[in-house]
């Protein structure tokens, strides 16, 4: 007879343990030990499509077996056993049920027949949760007077099986209270853990609404920021040997992959996909403006040649003309070039020197417009953002955008976590930091950074090489990617052992597909 330490003892292994599933079977181990059972199940009740409330077949153990598990549902009513249980919140001790007499509910025979396992003495349990609810069945079956004897025949049933006694189910009872209140807390953790992810996701799917060129990137980090952590967990040499990632550890990471991002929706729209130097409306109307220019040349043109004939007549006319229509040439081209060096300045590439000085050359020169005013051909901040050194964004605006990692860390530091997610706004705000501190938002360096952000940062970085779909930056194939990350490893701004562990245990073909 199991001892009340030994009951407390599998009592609290119940209420320390979150993950459903492993529950169920500490519920199965701890209630057969108690009642020397060889078999059990354990039913759970939950909500159908309809709303109508079931029981669902969750989890089995059977000593003298090896069984296939297969879910399957049961009506909530009085006329299956497990049903009349749930339906009515007794207890069933029945000492032979294939002997059920003058009783609404009877054995399945089922199970039985195709098994031929032969089910005899039965102890039924209601879990009931704090308001007395039923929230699952506990079934055991086949109390054995030898723990070690096997069921393999009717002979052996009818000689090693009892009935359950008074003071099994005595203990086997009170085990079921706090199996029921741990088996609540598991369903209440995983209901919220539910809920976050539905959460998250739906913060993912604003975000990726107001720049569609980032969907599923964050994913994407998620998946291999997840696969170098088990990179790093195998690792048995190096700096990172004595890491490992519990299971809360790595929800904790892949939270914080997917949420690296989320200030992003505090940045204005305009700058999230800006793919030039100048808003494609800048730059048309830069286009009409030298379209009014060329215009004002031609008018310009023609009344020249108009007052020369007024005041000459037809001498010397043909000559006249000639010359003042290859001034208007040159001046189409001259614009025509200037269009050109705008066009090309515009590209988020670097800017050389030469192109500088012409931007500089072409924002000198005036014109006239429809009141008679002097103005540049390109304003101050047309020049300002044409002179961008490389890429799309100006300092303001690259300012702006650096300020998505703040806006996260502001956000995220509102929200209750957990003490396993308690980390996820710190590991955040350091995802855009470097080693050798020329990241930001605080230039932290080395150990200052936690591990968790470095490996979101190397994988942040592999995904914005290879996305093909950002508009202000081409994809580069793997090779190269690596290649280029290689060279950031050796200039200290990436970890070289993760980004190591990266290429050895080749992380980056986790995303090969997306």
């Amino acid at each position: 007879m199991v001892s009340w330490e030994r009951l407390n003892e599998m009592a609290l292994g119940f209420l320390t343990e979150r993950n459903t599933d492993s529950l169920l079977e500490k519920i199965l181990t701890g209630s057969r030990e108690v009642t020397v059972a060889d078999a059990g199940s354990l039913y759970l009740v939950e909500e159908g499509p309809g709303g109508g409330r079931y029981l669902v077949f969750k989890s089995t153990q059977v000593g003298s077996l090896s069984l296939p598990f297969r879910q399957f549902t049961l009506p909530i009513d009085t006329r299956s056993i497990a049903g009349y249980v749930a339906a009515t919140g007794e207890i069933l001790n029945i000492e032979d049920a294939h002997q059920i007499e003058n009783l609404p509910f009877q054995l399945n025979k089922d199970f039985d027949q195709k098994f031929g396992y032969p089910t005899k003495s039965m102890l039924v349990i209601p879990l009931k949760s704090k308001k007395g609810e039923v929230i699952g069945v506990l079934q055991l079956i086949n109390a054995k007077r030898d723990r070690e004897a096997k069921l393999l025949s009717p002979e052996a049933v009818a000689e090693v099986v009892i009935s359950f006694s008074e003071p099994s189910q005595e203990k086997v009872s009170a085990l079921a209270i706090y199996a029921a209140a741990a088996l609540e807390n598991s369903l209440l953790y995983r209901e919220t853990q539910r809920m976050f992810e539905g959460v998250v996701k739906a913060l993912m799917t604003l975000l990726e609404s107001r720049d569609p060129t980032t969907f599923g990137r964050s994913e994407r980090v998620a998946k291999l920021t997840l696969g170098l952590a088990e990179a790093v967990d195998k690792c048995g040499s190096g700096p990172y040997k004595d890491v490992h990632f519990t299971p809360e550890d790595l929800q904790e990471l892949r939270f914080a992959s997917l949420l690296q991002d989320i200030g992003m929706i505090g940045v204005p729209e305009l700058l999230l996909g800006k793919a030039k130097k100048l808003f494609p409306w800048q730059l048309d109307l830069i286009k009409k403006r030298f379209q009014y220019i060329s215009k004002r040349i031609e008018v310009e043109s023609l009344r020249k040649k108009l007052d020369f004939v007024m005041q000459n007549g037809n001498q010397n006319f043909q000559a006249f003309f000639a010359g003042t229509y290859a001034d208007q040439l040159g001046r189409f081209k001259t614009l025509e070039e200037y269009l050109d060096t705008v066009r090309q300045a515009n590209e988020p590439t670097e800017l050389s020197e030469k192109a500088s000085e012409r931007l500089r050359e072409i924002a000198g020169w005036t014109f006239q417009d429809s009141s008679g005013s002097s103005e540049p051909l390109l304003t101050t901040d047309e020049l300002k953002s044409l002179s961008i050194p490389k890429g799309s964004l100006d300092d303001d605006e690259r300012l702006r955008i650096e300020s998505h990692v703040i806006n996260s860390f502001r956000f995220l530091s509102q929200i209750p976590w957990t003490k396993e997610l308690k980390n996820i706004p710190e590991i955040v705000r350091a995802h855009h930091e470097k080693l050798d501190g020329s990241g930001y938002p605080s230039h932290r360096k080395g150990e200052e950074i936690p591990l968790q952000s470095r490996m979101i940062t190397l994988c942040d970085i592999f995904v914005a090489l290879t996305a093909r779909d950002r508009p202000f930056r081409r994809a580069v194939p793997v090779e190269r990617a690596l290649d280029l990350m290689g060279v950031e490893a050796q200039s200290n701004l990436l970890d070289p052992e993760l980004f190591r562990l990266f290429v050895d245990a080749k992380v980056y073909e986790l995303t090969a597909k997306s």
